[in-house]
């Protein structure tokens, strides 16, 4: 792109100052300079998870750019795994890609932008007020700007434990809870506990990892069902389950619903993780540009706020107020203290062996 494009769309990105409301919408610029903006697309489409995680996104930032700035905003609901190798084989085809924007786990967009098929970030103005946990690792600059933190709680159903929370994934080993569990169906958030659980240690990711697959085969003899997102939350409205590892969005999606749910981090400890958006290379000047708009308005206080409320997560700007109830719980994780049990390991371990335990996981729970 020509050096006076890229200076031009900088500085414009640079100079929507946060005045009020309206213009703290980082689509809001000074009139001025409307003749300088690209052409607007009629919609750019958002790869997102479906329940409570899309309508979340909708309320707090789709909605919102699309008020602001007319463009429609397509939520495109295909898991995050099976969109990856359609948006890597587009670009490395020179062909558009299928989607504007991918709201992605950072440990699945680390892989896109080793691979060099994410659009930098680093231009975005609201970058600048973010916290630390904005900031993707193991990777230069923003191919990725993290959006928030998360915890893979063990939500449980109380009616199901009258003796108070399950304090071990032990406990779930019970024949009472044959057929009433449930995980996801790579295991993802499983993994680390499970490590625990099997006597093992968090020293022993990757290259030791035989007690976290020893005890997955264990958890495998009582029949889990074994989804995504909102798979969770049909399940424990339906009754289906008594307890799940799942992120702690899923249970309080429930939770809103009328279910009687609680969550806690077990002795094991709980994996916390964080998830971002990216761009895909190989759009319009012009699409390019309101992708960058709308991911940098996600980055304001307001839209994170309004979003982050409908998740229940930590966001990456200072001075949110935590959902109700949600203040000091252990899956709103904002001191460093708050840290002390949860399990975080390198995303580069992550990104270089998560495929590999994904495989393990599924074969086990197949065999």
């Amino acid at each position: 792109m020509p050096i006076d494009k890229t200076f031009n769309r900088r500085q414009l990105l640079k100079t929507t100052a946060a005045v009020g409301a309206a213009g703290a919408f980082v689509a809001s610029t000074p009139s001025i300079l409307r003749a300088a903006e690209p052409d607007k697309p009629s919609e750019i489409i958002v790869r997102a998870w479906g329940g409570p995680w899309v309508e979340a996104l909708k309320n707090g930032v789709s909605d919102r750019f699309t008020a602001e700035t007319g463009i429609r905003v397509i939520h495109d609901l295909t898991e995050d795994n099976e969109i990856q190798p359609k948006v890597w084989a587009a670009v490395a085809q020179g062909r558009t890609p299928p989607i504007h924007i991918n709201w992605d786990t950072t440990t699945n967009a680390t892989k896109s932008a080793l691979r060099g098929v994410c659009e930098d970030l680093s231009d975005l103005s609201n970058i600048a007020g973010t916290t630390d946990l904005a900031k993707p690792v193991g990777v230069e600059g923003y191919p990725i700007v993290n959006t928030y933190g998360y915890v893979y709680v063990l939500a449980y159903r109380p009616s199901a434990f009258p003796d108070g929370p399950p304090k071990s994934y032990h406990d779930l080993l019970d024949p009472k809870f044959k057929g009433r569990l449930a995980f996801y169906n790579d295991g993802i958030g499983f993994h680390f506990p499970a490590q625990v659980a099997g006597g093992g240690s968090l020293d022993g990711i990757p290259d030791a990892m035989d007690p976290a697959w020893e005890f997955i085969t264990k958890m495998k003899a009582q029949n889990p069902l074994l989804g995504e997102d909102p798979d969770f939350v049909t399940w424990f409205q339906n009754g289906e389950i008594d307890a799940a590892c799942t992120i702690s969005t899923n249970a309080l999606g429930a939770k809103k619903n009328g279910v009687d749910i609680a969550w806690t981090v077990p002795d094991e400890g709980a994996k916390f993780d964080t998830d971002g958006l990216w761009i895909p290379k190989g759009h319009s000047e012009g699409d390019l540009y309101w992708s960058k708009a709308y991911i940098n308005s996600a980055l304001t206080k307001e839209s994170q706020q309004i979003w982050l409320d409908g998740l229940g997560l930590p966001g990456v700007v200072p001075g949110l107020t935590p959902p109700p109830g949600m203040a000091g719980d252990p899956a709103y994780p904002t001191k460093p203290e708050d840290f002390e049990r949860l399990i975080r390991i390198s995303g580069q371990v992550q990104v270089e062996n998560e495929s590999e335990w994904f495989s393990k996981f599924k074969t086990i729970m197949q065999g």
